[in-house]
């Protein structure tokens, strides 16, 4: 499948930037999320031309851009000032443009309208024809400043990030973009149920053999027939908890079973339960236990 400018460090080199990047494969495109930041850029460079793509950037600044200079089509489209947390949105069909004429940092959606659709087709919508959008101007959309805050320690530390977790905030921001910008509106108001037993016990399995983390969100949707909006859904219904959740705390299980033997070191139980390191492990214990690792294990004594 062909791979966008629109992401990863070609993206952030484009932006004469640093990037971190997560990309997930849908089934007939991709979708990714990307930090760029650039603390100290070439000031009064023009960003660099982007691919033209039927797709979408959603920004949402990390910190103030005071002088948003912004092109589209090689023509001056407005100046504006954009402020933390506003959202701004960029048509990859106009070849959007800035003036870097300021230290930025700003995370980046990129949303093609194919993947727009099966967000759509998901929720049993119409298919999304374009995005409302002010070229160059930014909003103040509380929802996608929330979900990006929930990424800040993904982009900290990217070997330590549940992919789980990273689509499911993509996903999440798809849709509300998708309803939001796209005027997506469910065609029925029934509510669908959760899962068969059949799609729950293979996820449950799936995610259980795949205590890493590497299994995606759109690999257990497939397995179920689903497409990934209404997996995540139905999911939740079905076990009150979402993907992520469920495997945090599968995880967390089997290393309470494994504290229990006291030859085992927990950087050692860290690694069997799916984790990237021992720091890992404490916190994730310490935020579902509310205990560190070890002191769970010295309360048994």
């Amino acid at each position: 499948m062909h791979e966008s400018s629109a992401y990863g460090q070609e993206f952030g080199d484009r932006l004469k930037a640093h990037a971190v990047s997560f990309v997930r494969t849908l089934r007939n495109s991709s979708i990714a999320v990307t930090e760029v930041r650039a603390d100290a850029p070439p000031l009064g460079d023009l960003s660099g031309s982007l691919e033209c793509e039927d797709a979408f950037l959603v920004a949402v600044m990390r910190r103030d851009f005071p002088v948003h200079e912004y092109f589209e089509d090689s023509r001056i489209a407005g100046v504006t000032a954009l402020k933390t947390g506003q959202t701004v949105l960029y048509d990859l069909k106009r070849n959007p443009q800035f003036h870097i004429n300021n230290p930025f940092h700003s995370v980046h959606f990129y949303l093609p309208r194919a993947a727009l659709n099966q967000v759509a087709e998901g929720n049993e919508a119409r298919r999304i024809e374009e995005l409302r959008y002010q070229p160059g101007v930014g909003v103040d959309d509380a929802v996608t400043h929330a979900l990006v805050s929930t990424l800040a320690p993904a982009f900290e530390s990217p070997e330590q990030a549940s992919r789980l977790f990273v689509e499911h905030v993509t996903l999440a921001v798809a849709i509300h973009v998708a309803k939001t910008y796209g005027g997506m509106v469910p065609t029925t108001t029934h509510p669908r149920g959760g899962l068969a037993a059949w799609q729950v016990r293979r996820a449950e399995e799936t995610l259980a053999a795949n205590l890493e983390g590497d299994v995606s969100l759109a690999d257990l949707a497939n397995d179920c027939g689903l497409s990934a909006s209404h997996f995540s859904r139905a999911f939740r219904q079905s076990t009150g908890l979402s993907p992520h959740q469920w495997l945090q705390r599968r995880r967390i299980e089997l290393a309470k079973s494994l504290l229990r033997d006291q030859n085992l070191s927990l950087s050692a139980i860290a690694l069997a339960c799916g984790f990237a390191d021992q720091s890992h492990f404490t916190r994730v214990f310490a935020n579902l236990v509310g205990l560190s690792p070890g002191a769970w294990r010295r309360n048994r004594d």
